[in-house]
């Protein structure tokens, strides 16, 4: 039928991207190939561009299949040499060696549960936030190779807010190495959307099986921020990993599987996730968010992001340990939203300006 032929025209697009094999293309929307598995999205297409701007590195063509699908994958952006300096600061920083102001240091909830003597280096670690005070890490963020692309998203003043390096562990058997598809802009309280990229890096070859970043490809065209909340998951779920509660489970997916060097751009409306760790080793990943220097931030107070961003508030005042009478804790989350990317974001291209509020 005419829509199977425009199914199997579109999976062309996504395998000629991702660089999968003729016979592969072929076998139509419902294939499960070595690089990717799903197909794409069948929503209309705008024939102007609206999630990319002109200037930067990308190609027209490059610009159509991010305006499609949300994401781009760009092959050996980064140099193993770079990526192996970040390794070993990720180490240094897990063992104390390297204090790191601000930073934030995640540790699986199956590890929290067991109550055991955790060790004191990455492997009681699954992620570390923040690190715009690190030189080494903040390496990958300023790096004139990845800033090139970013200039096609966010325009010619960039910023740098949520950076991460994450440290994916070996399932327990508990599934908590899942990370739940969600839609990375309901943590961010700042508009507009489309001015927003993530870059992600995988530091090591990543595919199904220790747990790659799977997409949707195609849904942040539906261009609104669903409803987010803690899935039902036997074992528990990682505080703050929150997943989208109406997803239909027969959408299509996009498994990408990476070598390391390649990095993925995607928009921050595009709906992901990543499945468990099925090896016994660990799956690295580096990554930043980008954002238009002189975004306006707004009050989600009544929206769905509240629950996010009192969730981001919790966590500002356990780590500083702070009451419920402190000032922090009794600020509107427009204040608190403003004093967080006040404090957290870093210009790192064009003119610094400012945030508007």
């Amino acid at each position: 039928c005419q829509g199977h032929k425009m199914a199997v025209a579109r999976l062309k697009t996504i395998a000629n991207h991702l660089n999968l094999s003729p016979e592969v293309v072929q076998c139509g929307p419902r294939v499960t190939a070595h690089l990717t598995s799903g197909s794409l999205s069948s929503l209309p297409t705008s024939p102007e561009f609206r999630y990319t701007v002109d200037g930067g590195a990308l190609t027209h063509e490059q610009r159509t299949f991010y305006e499609e699908n949300g994401f781009l994958v760009v092959k050996n952006l980064i140099s193993h040499d770079k990526i192996d300096a970040y390794s070993k600061r990720f180490e240094e920083i897990c063992r104390g060696e390297v204090i790191v102001p601000n930073l934030t240091i995640m540790k699986d909830i199956s590890l929290v549960k067991s109550k055991a003597n955790l060790p004191k280096d990455s492997t009681s670690v699954t992620k570390i936030q923040v690190f715009q005070e690190d030189p080494v890490l903040m390496g990958y963020c300023t790096s004139p190779e990845v800033l090139q692309y970013v200039e096609s998203f966010s325009g010619p003043n960039i910023s740098v807010f949520h950076t991460m390096l994450i440290n994916k562990p070996p399932d327990s058997g508990t599934k908590s190495s899942r990370h739940p598809l969600h839609q990375d802009m309901y943590y961010f309280p700042w508009r507009p959307i489309d001015r927003v990229v993530c870059a992600w890096t995988a530091m090591e070859h990543v595919d199904r099986s220790n747990g790659c970043l799977v997409v949707v490809p195609g849904s942040h065209r539906e261009g609104k921020i669903k409803e987010h909340g803690y899935p039902q998951w036997e074992g528990g779920v990682n505080f703050l990993y929150h997943g989208i509660l109406d997803y239909d489970e027969n959408s299509p997916r996009v498994h990408l599987e990476m070598e390391k060097g390649d990095t993925v751009f995607f928009h921050p409306l595009l709906i992901h996730g990543s499945g468990m760790n099925r090896t016994k080793g660990f799956r690295k990943a580096i990554s930043c968010h980008y954002l238009q220097t002189d975004s306006i931030i707004i009050d989600v107070t009544g929206t769905v992001q509240e629950q996010a961003i009192r969730g981001v508030l919790d966590i500002a005042l356990k780590k500083m340990k702070m009451n419920k009478d402190s000032p922090m804790a009794n600020m509107s989350l427009k204040e608190f939203a403003t004093n967080a990317v006040q404090t957290t974001a870093r210009p790192v291209r064009g003119n610094p300006g400012g945030l508007r509020y």
